[in-house]
């Protein structure tokens, strides 16, 4: 690719009249990810074998000026999202209306294959929205079966929803929260109150503000080992492979002695399902126990 290709790649992003509009989100971040990955890395590859490194430093900051224009647009429009969730006036179907409108719909489970992880534009668009702010650096020292931190994909979140039927009278438990996106997402989407448990303080507080500020009162941060948090309000719990071994094992020890005070659901993400599809006190709902990156949908034994 020459440097007249490039300008032409940058001219018709510029002049899509399309992007602009604010609903347009998947093309929006499409052509962001193109300027960044197609052009300003060729780019910045080209200006070490090239004899004219003026022109290409021009056309970079040509291609960072409308990279910038496209992601102000997005920045507008979470502004403006943010504040209309902050009034209490966008909750429940609203909500999911709301994702529907900008992103698609979206279908349960997704289409990503069962063996792969995968985040996609709606992953982009709900960070945008609900986590504004840059993550924070990890404070405390993890144990050797305490798993990093890895974010949920939305999409799961939202079969997680389909699947759960919660209710506002519902307690949902997210064990091992992170930043706070499921607890958060999951109050938005059905009012029921949602808590994380989080080892991490940092990112305990982070989500705790990121909840605040927000003004979502039905959304609680507990910084805490989850082998001694309190779980006995919890009706409803989802697990993204917070812990492995033998830490996974007491947690679980935990909820079942929960469950013999009630009938409780589990959810589980990624490689912690084939462990509680071993558990002899749950019932595996969809046959997923086999697939890490499929949900997992348990619930306890009458």
């Amino acid at each position: 690719m020459d440097i007249s290709e490039i300008r032409l790649d940058i001219e018709a992003i510029e002049q899509n009249a399309a992007l602009s509009e604010e609903t347009n989100f998947n093309s929006r971040a499409d052509a962001i990810d193109n300027l960044e990955f197609n052009v300003i890395d060729r780019i910045e590859g080209l200006l070490h074998t090239i004899n004219r490194p003026d022109e290409l430093i021009a056309l970079k900051q040509y291609a960072d000026r409308v990279k910038r224009r496209l992601e102000d647009i997005n920045n507008n429009l979470f502004r403006r999202l943010r504040a209309d969730i902050q009034a209490g006036g966008c909750r429940g179907a609203v909500f999911k209306s709301l994702i529907d409108q900008y992103v698609g719909r979206v279908s349960s489970g997704g289409s990503q294959p069962p063996d792969e992880i995968g985040y996609d534009s709606l992953d982009l668009f709900i960070n945008g929205l609900l986590l504004s702010q840059a993550a924070p650096t990890e404070t405390k020292d993890r144990e050797p079966e305490m798993v990093y931190y890895q974010q949920t994909p939305a999409r799961i979140i939202l079969e997680l929803v389909e699947k759960a039927h919660l209710t506002e009278k519902d307690i949902f438990y997210d064990v091992g929260s992170g930043l706070g996106q499921v607890p958060i997402l999951v109050h938005l989407l059905t009012g029921a109150t949602a808590k994380g448990v989080e080892f991490e303080p940092a990112y305990s507080d982070y989500a705790r503000e990121s909840a605040v500020d927000l003004n979502l009162s039905g959304v609680e941060f507990i910084n805490t080992d989850a082998r001694t948090a309190d779980f006995s309000d919890g009706t409803v719990f989802f697990m993204y492979t917070p812990f492995a071994g033998r830490l996974l094992q007491a947690v679980l020890d935990k909820l079942l002695a929960e469950s013999q005070q009630r009938v409780i659901k589990l959810f589980s993400y990624g490689p912690c399902t084939p462990q509680l599809a071993r558990q002899s006190w749950l019932k595996s709902i969809d046959q997923n126990e086999a697939h890490l990156y499929k949900l997992g949908v348990f619930t306890t034994l009458l």
